[in-house]
């Protein structure tokens, strides 16, 4: 199981950040980049980002 990594802040704009760019998929420029959005949406979700891991970060207030 991965230890949560992201505050409540970190993860909403982690969340909505992931949202915007799913729908320029669909809206606007309509590229395949867009598709980038699913990182920031998955990490959001779930509570938990490989790279905070990596450098030693936690935006999280809660102690793992």
């Amino acid at each position: 199981m991965l230890k949560r990594n992201e505050g409540n802040l970190d993860r909403i704009l982690r969340v909505i950040l992931g949202l915007v760019l799913i729908s320029l998929v669909f809206v606007g420029p309509m590229t395949s980049w867009g598709w980038v959005g699913l990182v920031p949406l998955i990490t959001g979700l779930v509570g938990s980002c490989p790279i905070y891991s990596i450098l030693g970060l936690n935006t999280c207030p809660m102690k793992n």
